[in-house]
């Protein structure tokens, strides 16, 4: 202890009991103030006055002692963040992909361990690299986040977006990234307004389906050839079905969640087609595209169902029509297995801060390359390998023979009832498969 902590103490030690005194006999003297010029001595109370004064002392030098120690804890505790305090904490996007096969979606399930999420990983990587405080990573609210599309059980990505606050540390992608498993990275960060929303601020979703082409091939054929080869004559009825998507429909019959009366069925879709089809390991594959403002859990997944059964011939294509009328359809559900999330788009928000010399536009453009490689380093092989090893698209063709695919329950309103059509663009939850 240097110097002017031993002056400290003995500060407050004579604060706390008082000037010093000698003992004389049984009695105590003090000295007074000066008084003139002569000095006499003052009696100042009993000994049991002085005994009880000098234990209230020391019981005050105690807590003085106490509350000094308490608060030298406080500062070596707050040593730690202080470094971080002084960073400035900042809204900010990060442009994430992840393979979803093991995870039980992306939203985080909070309290409960026995479902792992993609989250789960996400914030445990951004407290361990320093980003956050521990105590945001335990309530998410504290440090605004939100992701741009809650996928389901299995489906990955390669354009997730998610906004949050942060402390803007040196090689904070880096940092982030070394704590993460290689199937899920971050592949970008970009600073935004401080009230961005991503899920919010998002205008539409790009979703892509990829399935092995022996999926379209008739009914009367072996359901697991893997020689198939997808007819151009084929293709092109496939995309003809899939523009039967676009523009705005009563998606009740594709989700579990919605009745065919609620607002919120009515949903946008921009566009819908399939590409050409590749071949991947001698099985050929193809890739059904799909844009819309939002989508509900498993609408995606069903869509896909319908249409291939009817390209194989369980259901005629009137049923697509039938399905946005308010009787129920038993749409059959599409695996999980080829669903990705590709991008987000943020047009509105581009067009108003994207060029004001503050923010950049959210178009990810530079990593490109990067979410290129990521899908064909660990998004396309798991689709292909998980195909050949569990056979999930042809255990579940398997199924559709059973499916029923006339009207199993009649509109409340009767039948003809006509459904008011919702507004173009029309606000959706933002659920989706």
């Amino acid at each position: 202890m240097g110097l002017p902590s031993l002056r400290a103490a003995a500060w407050a030690l004579r604060r706390a009991c008082g000037p010093w005194t000698p003992r004389l006999g049984p009695r105590l003297l003090c000295l007074p103030p000066m008084a003139g010029n002569g000095e006499a001595p003052v009696p100042v109370g009993t000994q049991q006055e002085q005994d009880r004064k000098g234990r209230r002392g020391w019981q005050g030098t105690a807590r003085i002692w106490e509350e000094t120690e308490q608060q030298a804890k406080k500062l070596k505790s707050s040593e730690d963040g202080e470094q971080h305090r002084k960073l400035p904490k900042r809204k900010v996007v990060l442009l994430v992909a992840y393979s979803g096969k093991g995870y039980h979606g992306m939203q985080r399930n909070v309290g409960s361990s026995k479902f792992k999420t993609i989250e789960d990983d996400l914030v445990s990587a951004l407290v361990r690299s320093g980003c956050i405080p521990e105590n945001h990573g335990e309530d998410m609210r504290k440090m605004s986040f939100q992701r741009c599309a809650r996928t389901d059980k299995g489906v990955s990505a390669a354009g997730q977006v998610v906004s949050l606050k942060v402390w803007l540390i040196d090689d904070l992608l880096e940092k982030i990234n070394s704590h993460l498993p290689s199937h899920i990275r971050i592949l970008g960060l970009k600073r935004v307004t401080g009230g961005f929303n991503s899920k919010n601020k998002c205008d539409a979703r790009t979703y892509f389906y990829m399935l092995p082409t022996f999926a379209f091939a008739h009914k009367d054929r072996d359901a697991q050839d893997e020689t198939y080869r997808l007819q151009a004559e084929t293709l092109g009825r496939v995309n003809r079905l899939l523009a039967c998507y676009r523009g705005t429909h009563n998606f009740h019959n594709f989700t579990s969640q919605k009745g065919p009366r609620e607002p919120s069925a009515r949903r946008y879709i921009l566009d819908m087609f399939c590409e050409e089809p590749f071949v991947r390991e001698g099985m050929e594959f193809a890739v059904i595209k799909v844009k819309g403002q939002s989508f509900m859990t498993h609408q995606i997944r069903k869509m896909v169902g319908l249409v291939v059964a009817i390209v194989k011939g369980y259901a005629p294509e009137s049923v697509l029509e039938r399905c946005w009328g308010e009787a129920k359809v038993d749409v059959p559900k599409a695996p999980g297995l080829g669903l990705v999330l590709e991008r987000v788009h943020f047009e509105k928000y581009n067009q108003r801060f994207g060029h004001d010399g503050l923010h950049e536009p959210l178009d990810w453009a530079r990593e490109e390359a990067e979410v290129a490689a990521f899908k064909e380093q660990h998004i396309y092989p798991t689709i292909i390998s998980t195909e050949r090893h569990e056979r999930s698209m042809a255990q579940w063709l398997s199924t559709l023979p059973v499916h029923d695919f006339s009207a199993t329950a009649h509109a409340a309103a009767g039948p003809g009832t006509k459904v008011p059509r919702a507004l173009e663009g029309s606000d959706g939850d933002g659920g989706s498969d």
